[in-house]
């Protein structure tokens, strides 16, 4: 067996392994580090890194910009609820504290939070957008109920396409998009394609990349998903 200097270093995001277990990154603000969640036959366990005898695997950097400027959002531990209603009533009150919906937007809200943590198991998704006049808060309930969602990825109408597309190719998260400052420009086109084929299993979005040979070479993008 190579020793762990002479591992090579694989930084997982998120994973499901050939044995069955489950990865997670966390990110823990108390301690401000970052560290995988290793989940097997019911059992979670938080670990610095994870070595299985072929590759050290790692989690992303915690000095990572996104991670550092809260743009993207990770879970902070794993925590067992025996019952979903009593996850569903907290989160219900933790969007009341903040946000005034009816009854009927919260359910929708709450749904779609569960929905996102499992978005793999579907080939096509909704998406959760708030209509409203000017100063009816629909940045906030963006950034309440987003920051619930599974790998909760912040951007407003000013972000440009190409850093949008790399990190929801890289890390496979929830687009939470605030289009309020965002008028009539190149860019709204190229992010309404982003919408209008990300929600969608089988249509990756093609990029070019330069190989180190300086070879042309087309790379295929995920694009998350988005509220």
């Amino acid at each position: 067996m190579d020793s762990k200097s002479d591992l090579k270093r694989i930084v997982v995001i998120s994973s499901v392994e050939a044995d069955g277990s489950i990865i997670e990154t966390v990110y823990r603000p108390d301690l401000k580090q970052t560290a995988l969640v290793v989940a097997r036959e019911g059992v979670a366990r938080i670990v610095a890194e994870m070595n299985d005898g072929h590759a050290l695997r790692v989690p992303v950097r915690p000095t990572n910009n996104l991670i550092r400027h809260q743009a993207l959002l990770f879970a902070s531990q794993p925590v067992e609820y025996l019952d979903v209603r009593l996850l569903l009533a907290e989160m219900s009150a933790y969007i009341r504290r903040y946000v005034s919906l009816s009854e009927d937007a919260i359910a929708v809200a709450l749904a779609y939070v569960l929905l996102s943590w499992v978005y793999d198991a579907f080939n096509e998704l909704p998406y959760l957008r708030f209509r409203g006049d000017y100063g009816t808060g629909k940045s906030r309930a963006l950034l309440v109920i987003g920051s619930l969602c599974y790998k909760a990825f912040f951007a407003s109408g000013a972000s440009t396409v190409s850093p949008i597309f790399h990190i929801l190719d890289s890390f496979n998260g929830t687009l939470v998009f605030d289009e309020a400052d965002f008028r009539f420009t190149d860019e709204k086109a190229e992010l309404v394609k982003i919408l209008n084929n990300g929600n969608a299993k089988g249509f990756p979005v093609l990029r070019t990349q330069v190989t180190p040979k300086k070879e042309f070479n087309l790379r295929p993008e995920n694009r998350g998903h988005a509220p």
